[in-house]
């Protein structure tokens, strides 16, 4: 199957001084969405109960995190009245002030995710009048559809209505996905995922509650349930709902969780004299397959100390300059991959696999190999290289990995020198 093209970067012919230094923007599979999230709207209800209901909304289905899809390089989508058996005539028609006021932890809400309008839509869509200006879409939403008590039988219903369709949820990572519909599944997926993760505030463990179209989590003061592992005091009157423990997340700015984001260096790494890049394997990749080095940054730690830190503790190599390239979405399950490449110093080129026993490997290779590489080596871990790749010779990710990207920017696009070569 072809590789899926990567989006457009915004404002794509424009003409600038950054773009005459750097380059033109890249855009990394996962990252452009054709989709305005509207954030600043995501607490109103009104709005998202009119978007809700609207002729014009699509709704993505998850099992298991899985999308549905029409094939693999298509989402598919159903209606309002498709999903209507699992969510309910509107989740939104409360306010998020009566919803925590009227909290009750035993009552099981599916999870649902705001993802934004296809403002692209211009006839028959959604309108909405807010902040001194009219918004106009096809509003996009996402929907757990995994089946579990008290839903089991409704999500398996809505299950086999969309397979007696010719519809299926997707397997394994969807990396073959249009670039616009992989960027609207990494949202729906990541979102989903978070409040999948976090039932239980971190604080004081008891139930949270989803708001905000699903971009929040909160902790409310009280609870209607009468679970004993809740009910923690009670006033002489009969009161509908039961106060909670104090909770620090009640206390100071907000009573809120916010969804998790990993932020992940990756890095090529260019040698000294700019004729070679170093490139690490790892025991799980395919033979003779090589990539780019990368790491979780730690906190208190800016991104250019994480890429020194990752570069010398996996490889032994020491780095001086470092630039961030672009960045990429990862939903698997939450991390933001950062684009850098970095420039060793003179004295610390020497490869030392020592320190970190994560890498299998590590090796320097010169320009020419990596451009042979770059046009015959490349495939997914799963996959072969093209017809024309000769056994033994270097293999690198496909165009769809960031780290193609950073390679590809190294060794032909001449990132630093957009009109000349390194």
């Amino acid at each position: 199957m072809p590789t899926p093209s990567l989006p457009q970067p915004a404002h794509p012919e424009l003409d600038s001084m950054l773009t005459r230094k750097f380059g033109k923007e890249v855009a990394n599979y996962f990252a452009g969405s054709p989709l305005n999230r509207f954030g600043f709207l995501r607490s109103d209800n009104v709005f998202l109960s009119g978007a809700l209901k609207h002729p014009s909304a699509s709704f993505l289905l998850c099992n298991n995190l899985q999308p549905l899809t029409k094939d693999k390089t298509k989402l598919a989508y159903v209606q309002y009245k498709d999903v209507q058996p699992i969510i309910g005539e509107d989740p939104y028609a409360t306010p998020e002030s009566k919803m925590i006021e009227t909290y009750n932890s035993k009552n099981f809400i599916p999870q649902m995710i705001f993802l934004g309008l296809d403002e692209s839509v211009k006839e028959n869509s959604f309108s909405y009048e807010a902040k001194n200006a009219v918004h106009k879409g096809a509003p996009y939403f996402a929907i757990d559809v995994t089946p579990k008590d008290p839903l089991t039988q409704q999500c398996n219903d809505v299950i086999k209505s969309c397979e007696d369709k010719g519809l299926t949820f997707a397997q394994g990572r969807a990396m073959d996905l249009i670039a616009g519909d992989a960027a609207i599944y990494a949202e729906a997926r990541q979102l989903l995922d978070w409040n999948m993760r976090n039932p239980f505030c971190a604080q004081c463990g008891h139930p949270t509650l989803s708001v905000n179209g699903g971009f929040k989590r909160t902790c409310p003061p009280t609870d209607s349930s009468t679970l004993p592992s809740t009910a923690v005091s009670t006033s002489n009157t009969d009161a509908s709902s039961i106060d909670r423990p104090a909770c620090a997340t009640r206390k100071g700015v907000s009573n809120l969780s916010f969804p998790r984001t990993d932020p992940t260096i990756i890095v090529a790494v260019v040698n000294h004299a700019g004729d070679k890049l170093l490139l690490g394997r790892s025991k799980r990749f395919p033979k003779y397959w090589y990539s780019t080095l990368a790491g979780f940054c730690e906190p208190a730690e800016s991104i250019e100390e994480a890429t020194r830190r990752e570069v010398w503790e996996e490889a032994g190599i020491h780095l001086g300059r470092v630039i961030i390239h672009s960045t990429q979405p990862w939903p698997y399950p939450a991390n933001l991959m950062i684009g850098a490449i970095g420039q060793s110093v003179p004295e610390g080129e020497k490869i030392d696999l020592g320190n970190d026993p994560e890498l299998e490997d590590a090796k320097w290779f010169t320009f020419d190999e990596v451009r042979t590489a770059l046009r015959v080596g490349t495939s997914g871990l799963d996959e072969g290289p093209k017809p024309e790749y000769k056994e033994g010779d270097l293999r690198l990710p496909p165009e769809t990995a960031i780290a193609h990207q950073l390679i590809s920017a190294v060794v032909e696009k001449g990132f630093l020198a957009a009109e000349s070569k390194m």
